[in-house]
């Protein structure tokens, strides 16, 4: 069930001169699809707007905040920013997946919980920001809710990297695996639950719509609790 979009101004604080690009930007194609008489534009557009957008604003942000940050690992740390898990975790939590415009199909197969349509739809969001009110209330946006806890969203999206070279320092000779232990929900909406085994020990689990998230999920927490361990 979609919500009013006034509510979702509201969450992000700030409110559209043109409400017809945020109406745009919660458009999805599968919407436009089934309504095609209304001739109304999805918001794929707008999407390749605000990924153009994302990509200088979080690039200014990586330049000024890391001044010893060499080019390469800028580059690293600014994918692991604009991928695909870390804005649908950002449309999460502004509950973007509750105001948008799908179809039938896409809404009982579960898109607005499904990565890809939320991660466009952010960046799409992003786009309409930037015509409504231009770059500065467009980097604003990005700021508050996609760059804020860098450090964090980068230890968790290298988290099984960085957990291996945690592992071969300190654990040797064991070997860090993941078992997946069940499966949740039906086969449209599935979670997938795995824990983490260095050698014969079982560390923490993870929770995720795809095995991999699931997986990464596992390592971020493993980290944090092994980081807790004097």
């Amino acid at each position: 069930m979609q919500r009013n979009i006034g509510e979702l101004e509201q969450i992000i604080g700030y409110r559209f001169r043109d409400r017809e690009l945020l109406e745009n930007a919660l458009r999805h194609s599968s919407y436009t699809n089934e309504h095609k008489k209304t001739h109304l534009p999805d918001n794929e557009r707008l999407e390749f707007l605000g990924d153009a957008v994302l990509e200088l604003s979080s690039s200014e942000f990586l330049f000024r905040n890391y001044p010893k940050m060499q080019e390469g690992d800028m580059t690293k740390l600014r994918a692991s920013i604009v991928c695909e898990p870390t804005l649908a975790q950002c449309a999460a939590s502004i509950e973007l997946g509750s105001f948008l415009r799908l179809g039938r199909g896409e809404e009982q197969t579960g898109g607005r919980k499904r990565d890809s349509v939320v991660s466009d739809a952010m960046e799409a969001l992003i786009g309409s920001i930037y015509l409504d009110g231009g770059f500065a209330s467009a980097k604003e946006f990005v700021n508050r809710f996609i760059l804020n806890d860098v450090e964090n969203k980068k230890l968790f999206f290298d988290s099984k990297t960085i957990l291996q070279e945690i592992v071969q320092s300190s654990f040797k000779g064991e070997q860090m695996s993941y078992r997946l232990l069940r499966e949740e929900g039906p086969d449209h909406d599935k979670v997938f639950v795995v824990q983490l085994f260095i050698g014969d020990k079982g560390f923490e689990e993870g929770r995720g719509r795809t095995k991999k998230s699931a997986e990464q999920e596992a390592a971020y927490r493993t980290i944090i609790t092994l980081k807790g361990q004097p």
